[in-house]
């Protein structure tokens, strides 16, 4: 029995909590200081710039002093990267936390691993990436992270994230933020605190003001009467007056860019687009007029994973896997081959989220770097393995041809994109100081819900300066009427 007073996390808080902030402190606090054993989640829900980051570093300093075990998570390494910063310890991925190679060192198979940790408070952020369809090993995400955290059940789970950036990819909603499907198909018992209102430290940023205009807009608009007037978001973009905000035509990206890269650095920049092709040009563009590019692929390149991959690295290294969504620079180009129909490039990389881990030798497939799809083909792949698996039809036994499949170079090449302009799926749970945003394409029937989550899913990516990039002049600077 706890006899001592427990103090609240609101006393770790660096700033005089808003309304919300501290009703948030006094359901914390209670989820906290519940010992008796249960599915217990709590669901942290909060949009950008309402201090969730400033939240959670206070939690973790609270639990620090308090003795409590905890551990921390993201679904990518770039989302992981991001919380080991604002919350000062390690963050890994969910995936390296919760999986295990099974069967021998040729096998590709991932299971989940066992938790032995008891009495712990399992924080994940970016929940909302977080899908509970299949598609990683047997099972769907949501369902391994917690059947993980619930082997124990002294255990507790909070799950923080944005419900007004994008949901996993093919769903309409995210389902680790759903206090609904979390109780009913996980029998969970959920408590919930919502964040709405910005941090006065924020409320100079144009572009948290401008990412609060668009989740106004889209409440308005998933509450309004489908087919109303209301249900059309009214997006009006306010660049006057605030420094980390600019619109730009196409005719100014290079100035932009130069600027942006000398004073950030690629790896710090990057171009949010709506689509994989709009993505390619821009890569295409940035290659040869920034970095003068000649080859196909050349040492210096900024690459990002486009499929995992479980061959290259060491299933004992810091990041377990090359997951879809690391990013990597080529540090040295050793070779080129063309084989089976298929362009590869044997290449020295290193992993740009894990600055520890040392430089790695792996075969890159180059004809990803110019799909318009997110990864290689399915026809393709098809075409490649039926290759492939003729060079072993000498094989004596199934079994043995199965294993010479499995630790088949060309069958395990890296599948990568240039990393220059991404998709905003592919930058969800990353923030990078500089971005820039073109949203493509657009007629006034498309400004509908989906666009404006999509909007600021990419708003939000930057932390320091925003660049709308060709924008819809309705949408920038219109006077109210």
């Amino acid at each position: 029995m706890i006899t001592t007073r427990i103090p609240s996390v609101r006393n770790y808080f660096p700033y005089e909590p808003t309304a919300d902030q501290a009703d948030l402190f006094g359901r914390l606090d209670g989820f906290l200081k519940d010992q008796l054993p249960g599915r217990k989640v709590f669901l942290l829900r909060g949009y950008a710039g309402t201090g969730k980051t400033t939240v959670v570093s206070a939690l973790v300093k609270w639990l620090d002093k308090m003795g409590r075990k905890y551990v921390l998570m993201a679904p990518t390494g770039r989302a992981a990267k991001v919380m080991s910063q604002y919350a000062g310890v390690p963050a890994s991925t969910i995936h390296k936390r919760i999986y295990r190679k099974s069967g021998g060192s040729d096998s590709m198979a991932f299971t989940r691993q066992p938790n032995r940790a008891g009495e712990t408070l399992f924080i994940v952020d970016e929940a909302s990436m977080i899908s509970n369809e299949k598609s990683f090993g047997e099972s769907a995400l949501l369902d391994d992270l917690l059947g993980y955290v619930f082997e124990k059940t002294t255990n507790r789970l909070l799950l923080i994230g944005d419900t007004a950036q994008l949901p996993p990819v093919g769903q309409s909603l995210s389902p680790a933020l759903d206090a609904g499907v979390l109780a009913s198909s996980y029998r969970c018992r959920v408590e919930d605190a919502e964040l709405r209102q910005v941090m006065r430290q924020a409320e100079s940023s144009g572009i948290l003001m401008n990412a609060t205009q668009l989740r106004e807009e889209l409440r308005h608009a998933q509450d309004a009467t489908p087919g109303s007037a209301d249900a059309t978001p009214r997006i009006n973009f306010v660049t006057k007056g605030y420094p980390d905000l600019y619109k730009m035509g196409g005719d100014k990206l290079e100035d932009g860019l130069r600027w942006a890269y000398r004073h950030y650095g690629h790896e710090n920049t990057t171009i949010i687009c709506r689509s994989n092709k709009n993505a390619n040009q821009y890569n295409q563009l940035i290659r040869r007029t920034l970095f003068d590019a000649e080859d196909e692929i050349e040492a210096g390149d900024y690459l990002m994973v486009v499929r995992n991959n479980y061959t290259w690295l060491p299933a004992e290294s810091e990041a377990g896997f090359l997951a879809n969504g690391d990013f990597v620079e080529v540090t040295k180009i050793v070779r080129r081959i063309e084989e089976f129909d298929c362009r590869f490039a044997d290449a020295r990389i290193r992993l740009v989220d894990y600055p520890d881990e040392p430089e790695l030798e792996v075969r890159l497939l180059l004809d990803t770097l110019h799909t318009e799809s997110p990864a290689f083909p399915a026809d393709r792949s098809k075409a490649l393995y039926n290759a492939v698996s003729a060079d072993y039809e000498h094989l004596p036994t199934k079994k043995e041809k199965s294993a010479a499949l499995r630790a088949d170079p060309y069958l395990n090449a890296l599948q990568v994109k240039f990393a220059y302009a991404l998709t905003c799926h592919k930058a969800q749970g990353g923030q990078w100081p500089a971005v820039f945003v073109d949203h493509g394409f657009l007629k006034e029937d498309m400004i509908n819900a989906e666009f404006t989550r999509w909007l600021y899913t990419a708003v939000t990516r930057a932390s320091d300066k925003l660049f709308l990039l060709n924008f819809n002049a309705k949408l920038v600077d219109c006077e109210a009427e």
